[in-house]
């Protein structure tokens, strides 16, 4: 295990982060429209899991789908798709009253200056002269050869009332990494004053490296529903297109049983279960990853699950789940993890870090 957190020690970080600055989910890779819809869908059930108003509802909608569009149009490099460290990027946050919402995309530099003006203009206008060069745009009926005439920065920009924060990172020699943020107020009253660096891009930008670095496609981090899950697993396999069709069912099952085994038994808050999940990707394996609190009184049994399937041999394994199949639910409960064995076949990795003397941190980790 001593190897494992070296490998991993950035895992109870990345959690305590995603915890602390309430980072509901991140994206990373290529984005089609299949996975757009899901993340729009996976943001409908996380708002709905706290009773968002209907008026935030829309205009968080309207920036996704428009920031979102904007990605699509804008993931190629020299007409190829980007590599993972170059494709795009989707992060948002719901903290101190407040959507954030960033994406990010690679664009050649020759067009950021237009685009830097673009942007400044737009943060330079009142409400009623933003709806007026949204009109003006739109009569000039001026569209590029990307299917835009920069019509959904103007719309963003108004559907959220604040300015569109913007920064660029060199790739390479022609390319530059466009990273693209705004911000949805839920109550103007009530919203907290928040210091500039708590929301700066340099924040978004910390993040995009670890994930790089890591390789990690997908992170979400919220109150896990069986609606969340569905939208996961619909994003997981569009991601997996055209991968081996007894791969892609290894990956959805092994899915499906984590996220259930966060949704069982982690810490309960409201009718959900609160708990990163995140896949990421190297030497051509996927490492399926979920981070949760359960109480001190449940460690000492997850242990043990945990310990009996790694010590099994393969015949072990299969006659314990044959033998186990009509017992009752408590130990039932071991038998994803007996499949999850059989079918990767990997041990499972695990870390259990006390957090006080009610909660541990445990990090789950599977193979395929």
């Amino acid at each position: 295990m001593d190897n494992l957190l070296s490998k991993n020690g950035f895992v109870f970080d990345l959690f305590e982060d995603m915890q602390r600055n309430n980072l509901n989910y991140i994206y990373r890779g290529f984005f089609t429209q299949s996975i757009t819809d899901n993340i729009i869908l996976l943001t409908e059930a996380n708002m709905n899991s706290v009773v968002e108003d209907s008026k935030i509802k829309k205009r968080v909608f309207t920036i996704l789908v428009e920031g979102l569009q904007n990605v699509t149009r804008h993931q190629e490099i020299d007409g190829k798709e980007a590599s993972p460290n170059q494709s795009g990027i989707f992060i948002i946050q719901n903290q101190n009253e407040r959507y954030y919402i960033t994406t990010g995309n690679p664009i050649l530099k020759a067009n950021i200056p237009k685009l830097t003006r673009q942007l400044e203009k737009i943060n330079s206008l009142s409400p009623d002269d933003l709806k007026k060069f949204y009109k003006e745009v739109l009569n000039d009926n001026v569209i590029s050869d990307k299917g835009g005439a920069g019509l959904g920065l103007i719309e963003m920009a108004r559907k959220s009332g604040n300015k569109l924060d913007f920064d660029f990172s060199e790739i390479n020699d022609n390319y530059s990494y466009f990273y693209m943020g705004t911000t949805v107020v839920v109550n103007e009253e009530t919203a907290p004053e928040v210091p500039a660096e708590k929301c700066s891009m340099d924040a978004i930008k910390a993040i995009h490296k670890t994930i790089n670095d890591q390789n990690i496609i997908i992170i979400f981090n919220g109150l896990h529903t069986q609606d969340s899950l569905l939208h996961i697993i619909s994003i997981m396999e569009e991601h997996l297109m055209n991968k081996d069709v007894n791969f892609k069912k290894k990956m959805i099952y092994c899915i499906v049983e984590l996220l259930q085994n966060i949704v069982k038994h982690g810490k309960k808050e409201t009718n959900a279960t609160k708990g990163v999940f995140f896949i990421s990707n190297s030497n051509n394996e996927y490492q399926l990853n979920t981070v949760n609190y359960i109480a001190n009184s449940n460690v000492e049994q997850a242990k043990k699950a945990l310990e009996r399937v790694n010590q099994m041999s393969e015949s072990e394994l299969n006659e314990f789940y044959d033998s186990n199949l009509t017992k009752d639910e408590n130990i039932k409960d071991g038998l994803g993890l007996t499949e999850m064995r059989l079918r990767t076949q990997h041990k499972i990795n695990y870390l259990i870090s006390p957090v006080d003397d009610k909660v541990s941190a445990i990090f789950i980790q599977v193979t395929i």
